[in-house]
């Protein structure tokens, strides 16, 4: 059987049209692709940005910013030392992009500078790190991604 042009054409059409198709079924259906959003309240947090804002420029006028440091018991959180540390409240969150469930949330309560985060409570991947924090009148945010 001979295929003409015409028929070469029809036939890469209908397998393109397949490749795409599988593409689609795979990412909008398949529970293996998880899609989930990154707030469930985006536009109500859309309102709170230029608070976030005020917040990191506040933070980049400190002399040192918290530095994030990786150990063998966990990850470590250094504040500056020119704060007093039992003066500063406020949350630390680690968003996991891809897993929701692996987010964490925690209260920030000093004595050092340091707060640490063990080992075995974070799983290895990409982190979205957002410090939010608060000394005396002054409030202050970091954000910085890290990979655990």
């Amino acid at each position: 059987m001979k295929l003409n042009w015409g028929t070469a054409v029809v036939i890469a059409m209908i397998s393109f049209i397949v490749f795409i198709l599988t593409f689609v079924y795979r990412s909008a259906v398949m529970d293996e692709y998880q899609h989930e959003l990154v707030s469930e309240d985006y536009y109500g947090d859309e309102l709170h940005y230029q608070e976030e804002i005020d917040k990191m420029k506040n933070a980049s006028a400190l002399e040192v910013d918290v530095a994030l440091i990786r150990t063998a018991e966990g990850l470590t959180l250094r504040f500056p030392e020119s704060l007093q540390p039992d003066k500063i409240s406020g949350s630390i969150y680690l968003q996991r992009p891809s897993n929701k469930s692996l987010d964490l949330r925690m209260p920030i309560e000093l004595i050092e500078n340091d707060f640490l985060i063990p080992d075995q409570d974070l799983a290895s991947g990409k982190y979205l790190v957002i410090v939010d924090w608060k000394h005396e009148d002054s409030e202050y945010m970091f954000k910085d991604e890290i990979f655990y």
